[in-house]
């Protein structure tokens, strides 16, 4: 009997033991295709961010797609390091690294791929360069302007032109330039408000820049951007790159993205209908996640989830709807990244059937 955790290709979706993450590769594709097209022929590219996904086959397929800057995002230095090994060769760690063996580690990298780390502070500066130095390797040094989402960054202009100042006269370090996030606040499906409020976040980096340059110091990268805004970013003259990750896999919070697919989803079993108007699935928060609330079932608006237990979902039944046991599911997560990094691994379904297995080699990186 096959393993039908890590199955064979061609295995019927139906065979699949549950739950398990399934990518619907036609919705993969078409995401991808989307920014492939729209990047192509633009100033900016794309730079996606590989928290969203956690896996080198699927970067080098998004890389190959085109469009992109020929590299990735990733959020921690252990997902480096597992883009690094996996070949990516260009990788933004768009987290600032101050923990002495962390930014040991991020040296390491620097021997053998590029490697670019978001700084909001001179302390922070002035350790990366000594490290850089004891180790002999340069570290792409760019700087993280707060725009909105009150987290990390700097927050004034002057700020960032004295920043930019220090890391240009640090040994070992090469300013390369300033990156943002940004989450809208009123989420919208129609362009003209994408517009209005992309251009208003996206004009205090380009600011910054402007600041910055008029010191002397050249601004190389212009990092910014993100699924809701990746063709109102793409459009503004001096944005370099666009850090989109969640347009790949797709969450219900971006349904109002309808450029996108979703791709990424659960697959699940009904177990038990104990009374009339509920069924028990065998997938809940250790398979789905809950950050943003509970997943949607796709093409199902006779099934509701109600509540997750660990390992159990609980699904209202619409009146007029039906739910056996036996009955397959597909759940589409309210939020991804948490949901990728339960699994081992991405099965790759195309026309009822398992095309690819891909090892989600960065899940659970921390650290």
């Amino acid at each position: 009997m096959q393993n039908t955790l890590n199955p064979k290709i061609g295995t019927a979706i139906t065979d699949l033991d549950t739950p398990c993450l399934i990518l619907d590769m036609d919705a993969l594709d078409h995401n991808m295709g989307v920014m492939s097209d729209y990047y192509k022929d633009k100033d900016a590219k794309l730079r996606g961010h590989s928290k969203n996904h956690k896996s080198p086959a699927i970067a080098h397929r998004q890389i190959n797609k085109g469009g992109t800057i020929g590299g990735v995002c990733a959020a921690k230095v252990s997902e480096a390091e597992v883009m690094v090994n996996g070949g990516i060769s260009s990788v933004f760690i768009t987290s600032e690294i101050v923990d002495a063996g962390k930014i040991e580690r991020l040296c390491n990298l620097a021997g053998q791929s590029q490697i670019l780390v978001a700084c909001e502070n001179a302390v922070n500066a002035q350790n990366l360069s000594k490290a850089a130095m004891h180790y002999g390797v340069n570290l792409g040094v760019v700087i993280e302007v707060e725009t909105g989402l009150t987290r990390c960054g700097i927050q004034d202009f002057d700020q960032g032109v004295d920043l930019a100042r220090e890391i240009s006269a640090l040994p070992g370090l090469d300013f390369q330039g300033i990156m943002s996030h940004q989450m809208m606040e009123q989420p919208s499906s129609a362009k003209e408000d994408r517009v209005i409020e992309g251009r208003q976040l996206i004009q205090k980096i380009l600011d910054t820049k402007s600041a910055i340059e008029s010191e002397g110091i050249s601004v190389n990268i212009v990092s910014t951007g993100e699924t809701w805004s990746y063709d109102v970013a793409g459009e503004i003259p001096g944005v370099t790159e666009i850090q989109g990750g969640s347009y790949l896999v797709m969450e219900t919070s971006y349904d109002y993205m309808t450029d996108f697919q979703f791709a990424g989803k659960i697959l699940t079993t009904i177990i038990s209908t104990p009374r009339e108007g509920v069924a028990i699935g065998d997938a809940g928060i250790k398979a789905v996640g809950s950050l943003k609330g509970m997943p949607q079932v796709d093409n199902r608006r006779d099934l509701t989830v109600e509540s997750m237990e660990a390992n159990r979902a609980l699904y209202r039944v619409e009146e007029g709807g039906h739910a056996k046991i036996g009955d397959q599911l597909l759940l589409i997560p309210a939020q991804q990244d948490a949901m990728v990094s339960r699994w081992d691994r991405f099965i790759g379904i195309r026309n009822e059937k398992v095309e690819t297995v891909w090892e989600i080699s960065a899940r659970g990186c921390h650290n």
